[in-house]
């Protein structure tokens, strides 16, 4: 990087530093762009108030208190500077989607006047035409519309009043992620609640809460510029491992880069404005590599955050002059980046009940959660992993830290012990001294023993980390409304059984309360032994275990997508309320056209840099190697020739077999692709692209890379991993 192109950097990062410092404390602003309960109470009438408070507990919106609520919110809006307003919402694109509309119109005489009405609020009809479907509606059929959550605060982005929302078809299907997020988080609530009421009868709600981890890459912006792959494709497709990784661990929550912590300054700054409660900032393991955390929310809410943070980091790395990489595996040869997704459950009375406390009542309240949630996901594991399934995620799992494709379980050896335990009880009903020893010496140790487990596996997909639930195998380009959907569905359906066998004992075999309770988790302890594992995720000893223990290992995306239309996976949906037939076959047609689409997008670009970047300047350098070679020719005799020009007549055969290979391996891959793209069952297409398309890029990535570190450095036409890892 040039010097002068560095100081203006370090200038512009400079100033928004100040920008930030002058905003003073994040609690005095947190929020300012939100429409928040501050807010609502200024702007809005009592009865508007109320109903928007309502609105939140599931109660229907009357018309005409919308339009005092839609008044309410523009004259708010207006106040802040806003122009336009947008129904902000999730298509099953994977990113949000956004029309805008200015406030400003002219009436009937030709007046001006800002004008946002109840119906503009409640209700849009955007055009559906270019969204992903996946068969719900034919595409000459336009309509689709936007229905306001009023769960999820407005907030201000810009000079735009953006309003979460719902993108629902003409006939009333699901085309975007939060919709059945909604509906499985009403599940949960639901059959959480009745669970807990036999711990105590005044809960009147639980609800889901999730504390993700967004993990990230940045990289100078005109170095990425300077790569087709990353401008196409989010990762690079070619490129030799630096001589300088990971292998030192010196990156690791180490000192933040300056250039790097104004960005992230600047960053939480348009966070807390937004609401958006960001807590935790450090260096990752790879080298540019960095994570941000937020306080745990509500899961609706939190989604929406993470969904609207990944859009913001963008934004805000164009002007410190970086590019954010969400893709789960942009550089070979260090770690990938995940979104871990911590889940719980907390209660209206403020217990999360997945932490224990001193006295045995909460503590088998605890197990009960605890045990349940072991239940579900070892009933539900192929359908878990189908959650968090694509094309970037398929490069992490299994690499540098991130967990396996195989779906298991991790509590802590200290929790193994306490569930052996607990099986080991006598069957049937407990006499006063099993109680007292099950009071005593199991249940009342529990939260002394979660207090000394500090042990973790960082190779397990779904691990217990003290008081809540960590599913590590998300991937970072991720929305979270997938697997939240997924995880909060599974639990539900698991806890209605769960409640139906408890009562069944209750009445049927007269067994006590407690006595049914722990009688089914005792039996629930036994049949889900297969999905705990507290070893290295990543050795070979471990996928034969798996595959003994008749666990999936879904290594690639089109075999771990087809859980999502199982008969028992649909059945789940639908007993649930969650999602119809329609509606999850769309979602699997949608995410193997999706996979399809990135890798035959990812063949293109590296056909055309092999072709039009690698090859030519390999032959530009084997042409100069040539001309010392005829130098050396007329200089030396034939005897002394050949002892002399050996190393470059070396150099020059190999760059010819690499480029032979490239040439051939391209080729090759062209025509699998051509003939992947006439196959007319998504099924078999995203099969074809998956073992007879990709397999050519790690061959044609071998040799372009060995042509990298043949070839002289200033000749090279593409920005090197040294460069692209150690720029910031």
């Amino acid at each position: 990087m040039s010097t002068f192109r560095f100081r203006a950097i370090e200038k512009a990062t400079s100033r928004e530093v100040v920008k930030v410092e002058e905003l003073g404390r994040k609690s005095l602003i947190f929020g300012d762009h939100v429409f928040n309960d501050k807010s609502m109470r200024q702007f809005l009438t009592p009865e508007a108030y109320q109903a928007v408070k309502n609105a939140q507990l599931g109660i229907k919106i009357d018309r005409k208190l919308a339009e005092y609520i839609a008044l309410g919110m523009k004259e708010w809006a207006l106040s802040k500077g806003v122009s336009h307003y947008t129904h902000w919402f999730q298509p099953l694109t994977g990113t949000t989607a956004e029309k805008h509309d200015a406030f400003f119109e002219t009436q009937f005489d030709g007046d001006p006047v800002e004008k946002f009405n109840g119906s503009q609020l409640v209700q849009q009809e955007p055009d559906a035409s270019s969204f992903p479907n996946g068969g719900i509606r034919n595409t000459f059929e336009a309509r689709g519309y936007t229905a306001w959550d009023p769960t999820s605060p407005a907030f201000i982005f810009g000079t735009t009043l953006c309003i979460p929302t719902v993108f629902i078809s003409y006939t009333g299907e699901a085309l975007d992620n939060k919709t059945p997020l909604l509906k499985a988080l009403n599940a949960i609530d639901a059959a959480a609640t009745e669970v807990v009421k036999y711990f105590d009868k005044n809960v009147k709600k639980v609800t889901a809460t999730l504390g993700w981890e967004q993990e990230y890459f940045l990289v100078d912006s005109a170095l990425a510029a300077s790569r087709p792959d990353i401008l196409s494709t989010g990762r690079t497709l070619l490129g030799h491992t630096a001589a300088k990784g990971q292998q030192l661990d010196d990156h690791y929550f180490g000192s933040i880069p300056t250039r790097v912590l104004n960005y992230m300054r600047d960053l939480e700054n348009h966070c807390i404005l937004l609401g958006i409660p960001v807590k935790t900032r450090h260096n990752e393991v790879a080298p540019n590599q960095f994570e941000l955390a937020p306080i745990f929310e509500e899961t609706n809410l939190a989604v929406d955050h993470n969904s609207l943070l990944m859009d913001v980091m963008k934004k805000v790395a164009e002007r410190h002059h970086f590019k954010v990489l969400f893709h789960e595996k942009p550089f070979k040869g260090v770690n990938g980046s995940g979104k871990h997704n911590n889940w719980s459950l907390a209660t209206d009375t403020g217990v999360n009940l997945l932490s224990p406390s001193k006295t045995p009542k909460s503590n088998m309240q605890f197990l009960t959660f605890f045990i349940n949630t072991i239940k579900a996901v070892h009933d539900n594991e192929e359908l878990l992993r189908s959650s968090i399934a694509s094309a970037g995620n398929e490069h992490r799992l299994g690499a540098n830290e991130a967990p396996p494709a195989i779906i298991s379980v991790f509590i802590g050896q200290q929790l193994t012990k306490v569930l052996e335990e607990l099986k080991g009880v006598t069957d049937g009903k407990l006499s006063p001294e099993e109680k007292t020893d099950l009071k005593l010496n199991v249940v009342g140790k529990i939260p002394d023993v979660l207090l000394d487990n500090t042990d973790r596996n960082r190779t397990s997909p779904f691990a217990f980390t003290g008081n809540k639930w960590e599913f590590r195998a998300v991937g970072s380009t991720a929305n979270c409304a997938g697997p939240m959907t997924v995880l909060n569905t599974i639990m539900a359906k698991q806890l209605r059984d769960f409640k139906n066998e408890v009562d069944e004992l209750i009445e049927k075999k007269g067994m006590k309360k407690d006595e049914a309770i722990f009688n089914v988790l005792r039996e629930y302890i036994k049949m889900t032994e297969n999905i705990l594992f507290e070893g290295d995720g990543y050795s070979k000893e471990w996928e034969m275990e798996a595959e003994r223990r008749g666990l999936s290992n879904h290594k690639h995306t089109p075999d771990a997508l087809k859980a999502k239309v199982s008969k028992k996976s649909m059945a789940i949906f639908e007993e649930m309320e969650v999602m119809n037939k329609i509606e999850m076959e769309a979602r699997y047609e949608i995410e193997l056209e999706e996979y399809v689409k990135r890798i035959q997008i990812e063949g293109r670009v590296l056909g055309d840099i092999a072709k039009n970047h690698v090859i030519p300047t390999a032959i530009r350098y084997q042409n100069l190697v040539i001309d010392n070679v005829k130098g050396l020719k007329e200089i030396f005799s034939d005897n002394e020739f050949e002892a002399v020009a050996n190393e470059q007549l070396q150099i020059i055969k190999k760059i010819s077999h690499h480029i032979a290979n490239i040439n051939m391996k391209v080729v090759e891959m062209t025509n699998e692709r051509k003939a992947a793209n006439l196959i007319e069952d998504v099924e078999m297409q995203a099969q074809a692209y998956c073992h007879k398309v990709k397999p050519y890029f790690d061959e044609i990535r071998y040799h372009s890379d060995k042509l990298e570190i043949i070839v002289d450095n200033e000749l090279w036409t593409l920005t090197k991993y040294r460069e692209l890892l150690f720029t910031n």
